[in-house]
């Protein structure tokens, strides 16, 4: 075999093992990562954070130095004037000038920088969490559109069986040849709710390609996530939640800009050194200045901004106990529900769906035996039919809520 055939028997290989890999089946946890790692909010979030860590490097540094140039005492006017060489008071100078911001000036800058990362780590958590549910939820959605499909799949073997079970009924004359149009109907009418679902279930793929980008092409692993919901944990907890704690880091960078406003009410100073070049019979000069801020008129200019500060502190406060009070009453209505959707399932599984399957059965076999008709065995066959349909959905309620519960507080941290 020549060098050629061998490589391009290699190659086909590799592309047949890179399209296997790229048609594994997408998993619950698979879609999490993979939406984090592609998602541009979360891109932003960790530019926003990076920009925070590069603006506090310099925070509590001083202000750059500034070199000055320039003339004292040059004359303009009388016999020395325009010369630089016959007074003795005319100098050249050249000189360095450094400004040094008060103690709590500074100090409240490097508060306010740390402050700001704090702030925009807090919010990347906000987001990724957000992220992370809205992922879990359109996993969700498609999972159990599938199942759904699924199931009609299952519908349609059925309804053969039951075609079949007519033409003899027909055939032993049990029956009027009428009814063979019956199964026809049911499948016309099953096929038109599977068209439905199919609809639905494009739009979910869509809504999870939104997240996971071509992945949500791909099977979902056929498993739901263990997601435990804890009242008493979540309710201990409530005011970790990432938004209350990002309110929290919101209060920090308040607190540290009302620092630095009140810190502008103390002065602060600078120093010039200036070297002084005058004519040779004179000599040369060095000089030293000393600069001091004077606060004037703080009602007017330093208290208004203090008095801003401290709103904006009222403000964030009034803010968290507005939103702590809706995640409270959000809490316990997710926790209702939840509680609710769990004993309806299993009412549901262990009640109301054998009992609608042992309906069926009965109004088949007296069918079968010629005591009943046709439109009873098939409207007793929709009841089990909604009743799956209904389980199914349950089942999907249950696994949203607890999804919103679950992510809500960071999934991992519980």
């Amino acid at each position: 075999m020549s060098f050629h055939r061998i490589s391009g028997a290699l190659l086909a290989l590799l592309a047949g093992m890179s399209g296997l890999a790229h048609a594994a089946p997408l998993s619950f946890n698979a879609a999490l990562d993979i939406a984090e790692r592609q998602s541009p909010n979360l891109a932003s979030n960790r530019a926003q954070i990076a920009a925070a860590q590069s603006s506090a490097i310099p925070a509590g540094a001083l202000p750059d130095p500034k070199i000055f140039a320039g003339i004292d005492n040059y004359p303009v006017s009388g016999p020395d004037r325009g010369r630089l060489n016959a007074d003795s008071m005319t100098m050249q100078k050249i000189g360095v000038m450094q400004d040094f911001p008060n103690a709590a000036k500074r100090q409240a800058r490097v508060a306010v920088a740390e402050a700001s990362i704090e702030t925009a780590q807090a919010q990347r958590q906000v987001e990724r969490l957000k992220l992370r549910r809205a992922t879990a939820l359109a996993w969700l959605n498609r999972y159990f559109l599938e199942r759904k499909i699924s199931l009609f799949d299952d519908l349609d073997k059925e309804n053969l069986l039951l075609a079949d079970a007519v033409r003899a009924q027909i055939a032993s004359g049990r029956t009027q040849v009428a009814d063979s149009v019956m199964p026809k109907q049911e499948a016309a009418q099953l096929a038109d709710r599977r068209d439905e679902l199919i609809r639905d279930l494009v739009k979910a793929k869509s809504g999870l390609r939104r997240y996971v980008g071509g992945e949500a092409d791909e099977p979902l692993v056929d498993a739901l996530p263990e997601l435990r919901i804890d009242a008493d944990h979540l309710r201990d907890h409530l005011h970790k939640h990432p938004e209350l704690e990002a309110y929290s880091a919101e209060s920090h960078k308040a607190e540290a800009e009302l620092r630095q406003a009140q810190a502008m009410k103390k002065s602060d100073w600078g120093v010039e050194l200036a070297y002084q070049r005058r004519d040779p019979r004179f000599g040369n000069m060095v000089s030293v200045q000393f600069t001091f801020e004077i606060p004037v008129s703080p009602a007017t200019r330093q208290d208004p901004l203090i008095a801003a500060k401290q709103q904006e502190l009222y403000r964030i406060d009034a803010d968290r106990e507005a939103m702590l009070r809706d995640h409270t009453n959000e809490l316990e209505s997710d926790l209702a529900d939840y509680q609710s959707l769990t004993r309806q399932l299993e009412r549901a599984n262990q009640t109301v769906l054998p009992l609608a399957q042992q309906k069926t059965e009965l109004q088949y076999a007296s069918y079968r035996a010629g005591k009943s008709d046709l439109t009873t065995v098939l409207a007793a066959r929709r009841e089990v039919v909604d009743q799956r349909l209904k389980i199914i959905d349950l089942e999907a309620q249950k696994s949203a809520v607890a999804a919103r519960l679950y992510f809500a507080y960071g999934g991992d941290q519980q």
